[in-house]
Protein backbone atom coordinates (compact mmCIF):
# COMPACT_ATOMS: atom_id res chain seq x y z
CA UNK A 1 0.00 0.00 0.00
CA UNK A 2 1.38 2.75 -0.87
CA UNK A 3 1.49 6.00 1.54
CA UNK A 4 0.97 9.85 1.26
CA UNK A 5 2.86 13.05 1.42
CA UNK A 6 1.19 13.98 4.75
CA UNK A 7 1.83 9.94 5.95
CA UNK A 8 5.49 10.46 5.17
CA UNK A 9 6.25 14.00 6.66
CA UNK A 10 4.47 12.71 9.60
CA UNK A 11 7.07 9.90 9.96
CA UNK A 12 9.97 12.36 10.48
CA UNK A 13 8.43 14.22 13.40
CA UNK A 14 9.48 11.56 15.77
CA UNK A 15 11.46 8.44 16.10
CA UNK A 16 9.59 5.02 14.93
CA UNK A 17 11.40 2.50 16.89
CA UNK A 18 11.15 4.15 19.94
CA UNK A 19 8.55 4.65 23.16
CA UNK A 20 7.06 7.50 24.34
CA UNK A 21 5.20 8.34 28.04
CA UNK A 22 2.04 8.67 27.66
CA UNK A 23 1.19 12.59 27.02
CA UNK A 24 4.41 12.80 24.81
CA UNK A 25 2.78 9.97 22.35
CA UNK A 26 -0.08 12.07 22.55
CA UNK A 27 1.17 15.29 21.22
CA UNK A 28 3.03 13.12 18.51
CA UNK A 29 -0.18 11.52 17.79
CA UNK A 30 -1.29 15.36 17.49
CA UNK A 31 0.87 16.63 15.39
CA UNK A 32 0.67 13.58 12.80
CA UNK A 33 -3.08 14.00 12.41
CA UNK A 34 -2.92 16.24 9.40
CA UNK A 35 -5.70 15.03 7.73
CA UNK A 36 -8.44 18.12 6.85
CA UNK A 37 -11.38 16.52 9.23
CA UNK A 38 -11.17 15.74 13.01
CA UNK A 39 -9.64 12.75 13.30
CA UNK A 40 -10.00 10.05 15.70
CA UNK A 41 -7.52 9.38 17.98
CA UNK A 42 -7.37 5.17 18.91
CA UNK A 43 -5.29 2.88 21.13
CA UNK A 44 -4.26 -0.86 20.41
CA UNK A 45 -3.02 -2.64 23.35
CA UNK A 46 -1.77 -6.19 22.52
CA UNK A 47 -2.40 -8.27 25.54
CA UNK A 48 -0.89 -11.39 27.05
CA UNK A 49 -3.81 -13.41 26.79
CA UNK A 50 -4.74 -16.47 24.55
CA UNK A 51 -8.11 -15.33 23.36
CA UNK A 52 -9.19 -18.99 22.58
CA UNK A 53 -9.18 -19.71 25.76
CA UNK A 54 -12.95 -18.60 27.70
CA UNK A 55 -10.96 -17.94 30.56
CA UNK A 56 -9.24 -15.36 29.04
CA UNK A 57 -11.45 -12.88 27.37
CA UNK A 58 -10.82 -9.11 28.05
CA UNK A 59 -14.38 -7.18 27.77
CA UNK A 60 -15.78 -4.49 29.43
CA UNK A 61 -17.34 -1.23 29.49
CA UNK A 62 -16.73 2.26 30.58
CA UNK A 63 -17.10 5.95 30.07
CA UNK A 64 -14.82 8.19 28.79
CA UNK A 65 -14.72 11.48 30.91
CA UNK A 66 -14.53 13.50 28.02
CA UNK A 67 -16.75 11.31 25.61
CA UNK A 68 -15.73 10.14 22.33
CA UNK A 69 -16.33 12.97 19.82
CA UNK A 70 -18.75 11.15 17.76
CA UNK A 71 -22.67 11.14 17.65
CA UNK A 72 -23.60 7.88 18.63
CA UNK A 73 -27.31 6.63 17.08
CA UNK A 74 -28.95 5.04 19.62
CA UNK A 75 -31.31 2.06 18.90
CA UNK A 76 -33.21 0.92 21.59
CA UNK A 77 -35.68 -2.13 21.34
CA UNK A 78 -38.48 -2.08 24.03
CA UNK A 79 -42.17 -1.60 24.67
CA UNK A 80 -44.68 0.26 26.66
CA UNK A 81 -43.46 1.93 29.83
CA UNK A 82 -39.85 1.16 28.70
CA UNK A 83 -40.50 2.40 24.79
CA UNK A 84 -41.47 5.93 26.31
CA UNK A 85 -38.78 5.89 28.85
CA UNK A 86 -36.11 5.40 26.10
CA UNK A 87 -37.64 8.44 24.03
CA UNK A 88 -37.90 10.97 27.38
CA UNK A 89 -33.98 9.62 27.88
CA UNK A 90 -32.88 10.85 24.69
CA UNK A 91 -32.68 7.40 22.35
CA UNK A 92 -32.61 8.38 18.62
CA UNK A 93 -35.11 5.24 17.43
CA UNK A 94 -37.31 3.41 19.37
CA UNK A 95 -39.81 0.22 18.33
CA UNK A 96 -40.25 -3.37 18.63
CA UNK A 97 -41.36 -6.27 16.25
CA UNK A 98 -41.63 -3.72 13.67
CA UNK A 99 -37.93 -2.43 14.31
CA UNK A 100 -36.57 -6.31 14.71
CA UNK A 101 -38.17 -7.17 11.44
CA UNK A 102 -36.35 -3.98 9.45
CA UNK A 103 -33.17 -5.00 10.80
CA UNK A 104 -33.79 -8.52 9.60
CA UNK A 105 -34.39 -6.93 6.16
CA UNK A 106 -31.29 -5.68 6.40
CA UNK A 107 -31.43 -2.23 8.09
CA UNK A 108 -28.64 -0.91 9.92
CA UNK A 109 -28.83 2.39 10.63
CA UNK A 110 -27.60 2.57 14.53
CA UNK A 111 -24.49 2.54 16.29
CA UNK A 112 -25.87 0.76 19.64
CA UNK A 113 -28.62 -0.92 20.42
CA UNK A 114 -30.20 -1.40 23.90
CA UNK A 115 -32.99 -3.50 24.84
CA UNK A 116 -35.16 -4.80 27.80
CA UNK A 117 -34.85 -8.58 28.93
CA UNK A 118 -38.32 -9.20 27.70
CA UNK A 119 -37.70 -8.11 24.18
CA UNK A 120 -34.48 -10.81 24.15
CA UNK A 121 -36.36 -13.88 23.05
CA UNK A 122 -36.78 -11.87 19.94
CA UNK A 123 -33.44 -9.81 19.65
CA UNK A 124 -32.10 -12.76 20.17
CA UNK A 125 -32.89 -14.18 16.62
CA UNK A 126 -30.41 -11.26 15.25
CA UNK A 127 -27.33 -12.51 16.53
CA UNK A 128 -26.34 -13.37 13.35
CA UNK A 129 -26.83 -10.09 11.84
CA UNK A 130 -25.82 -8.46 14.57
CA UNK A 131 -22.79 -10.32 16.21
CA UNK A 132 -20.60 -9.48 13.36
CA UNK A 133 -21.28 -5.95 13.24
CA UNK A 134 -20.89 -5.75 16.90
CA UNK A 135 -24.26 -4.29 17.48
CA UNK A 136 -26.33 -7.27 19.42
CA UNK A 137 -26.68 -5.86 22.93
CA UNK A 138 -25.88 -8.00 25.41
CA UNK A 139 -26.19 -7.50 29.54
CA UNK A 140 -22.16 -7.81 30.08
CA UNK A 141 -21.72 -4.06 28.16
CA UNK A 142 -24.97 -2.94 29.87
CA UNK A 143 -27.13 -2.62 26.71
CA UNK A 144 -29.88 -5.36 27.63
CA UNK A 145 -31.05 -3.91 30.81
CA UNK A 146 -34.53 -2.46 32.58
CA UNK A 147 -32.72 0.71 33.39
CA UNK A 148 -32.90 2.05 29.51
CA UNK A 149 -32.29 5.96 30.83
CA UNK A 150 -28.87 4.87 32.45
CA UNK A 151 -28.36 2.53 29.40
CA UNK A 152 -28.99 6.01 27.35
CA UNK A 153 -27.29 8.67 28.97
CA UNK A 154 -24.22 6.62 29.61
CA UNK A 155 -23.46 5.74 25.62
CA UNK A 156 -24.42 9.28 25.18
CA UNK A 157 -22.29 10.38 27.68
CA UNK A 158 -18.79 8.55 25.93
CA UNK A 159 -19.09 4.74 26.96
CA UNK A 160 -16.67 2.56 24.66
CA UNK A 161 -16.68 -1.20 24.71
CA UNK A 162 -13.20 -2.72 25.07
CA UNK A 163 -13.01 -6.41 23.67
CA UNK A 164 -9.96 -8.39 22.72
CA UNK A 165 -9.95 -9.77 19.08
CA UNK A 166 -8.69 -13.01 17.84
CA UNK A 167 -4.97 -11.15 17.91
CA UNK A 168 -5.36 -10.89 21.61
CA UNK A 169 -5.80 -6.36 20.19
CA UNK A 170 -7.80 -4.24 21.63
CA UNK A 171 -8.82 -1.20 19.40
CA UNK A 172 -10.08 1.78 20.95
CA UNK A 173 -10.99 5.22 19.92
CA UNK A 174 -10.27 7.90 22.74
CA UNK A 175 -11.43 10.92 21.32
CA UNK A 176 -10.96 13.61 18.60
CA UNK A 177 -8.03 15.52 17.37
CA UNK A 178 -9.66 18.90 18.31
CA UNK A 179 -9.83 17.25 22.35
CA UNK A 180 -6.34 18.30 22.51
CA UNK A 181 -3.39 16.59 24.70
CA UNK A 182 -5.13 16.63 28.50
CA UNK A 183 -8.43 15.65 27.55
CA UNK A 184 -7.20 12.71 25.29
CA UNK A 185 -4.78 11.87 28.24
CA UNK A 186 -7.99 11.62 30.83
CA UNK A 187 -9.48 9.71 28.39
CA UNK A 188 -6.58 6.89 27.97
CA UNK A 189 -6.15 6.42 31.42
CA UNK A 190 -9.66 5.47 32.69
CA UNK A 191 -9.54 3.50 29.58
CA UNK A 192 -6.36 1.87 30.88
CA UNK A 193 -7.20 1.20 34.43
CA UNK A 194 -10.43 -0.55 32.86
CA UNK A 195 -8.41 -2.76 30.61
CA UNK A 196 -6.30 -3.85 33.31
CA UNK A 197 -8.20 -4.19 36.03
CA UNK A 198 -10.22 -6.82 33.88
CA UNK A 199 -6.80 -9.01 33.12
CA UNK A 200 -7.87 -12.75 33.75
CA UNK A 201 -6.90 -14.41 36.56
CA UNK A 202 -5.97 -17.07 33.86
CA UNK A 203 -3.31 -15.12 32.18
CA UNK A 204 0.17 -15.88 32.63
CA UNK A 205 3.44 -13.17 32.13
CA UNK A 206 3.10 -9.81 30.89
CA UNK A 207 -0.16 -8.78 30.21
CA UNK A 208 0.33 -5.06 28.39
CA UNK A 209 2.60 -6.37 25.99
CA UNK A 210 2.30 -3.70 23.46
CA UNK A 211 0.51 -0.17 23.43
CA UNK A 212 0.48 2.08 20.13
CA UNK A 213 -1.61 5.59 19.40
CA UNK A 214 -2.29 6.96 16.39
CA UNK A 215 -4.76 9.29 14.54
CA UNK A 216 -7.60 8.03 11.82
CA UNK A 217 -4.77 8.76 8.67
CA UNK A 218 -1.65 8.81 11.06
CA UNK A 219 1.34 6.33 12.16
CA UNK A 220 1.40 4.08 14.79
CA UNK A 221 3.45 5.60 17.90
CA UNK A 222 4.54 3.36 20.67
CA UNK A 223 3.48 4.62 24.21
CA UNK A 224 5.38 3.23 27.33
CA UNK A 225 2.57 2.91 29.97
CA UNK A 226 3.03 4.00 33.19
CA UNK A 227 -0.41 2.86 35.62
CA UNK A 228 -1.70 6.08 38.07
CA UNK A 229 -0.89 5.30 41.68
Amino acid sequence: MRKGKNYKDSLKLYDKSKSYETAEAIDIALQTAKAKFDETIEISVKLGVDPRHADQQVRGVVVLPNGTGKTVKVLVIAKGVKADEALAAGADIVGAEEIIAKIQGGWFDFDTCVTTPDMMGQVGRLGKLLGPKGLMPTPKSGTVTMDVTKAIKDIKAGKVEYRVDKTAIIHCPIGKKSFGQEKLVENMNVLMDAIIKAKPAAAKGTYLKSIVLSSTMGPGVKVTYKQNA
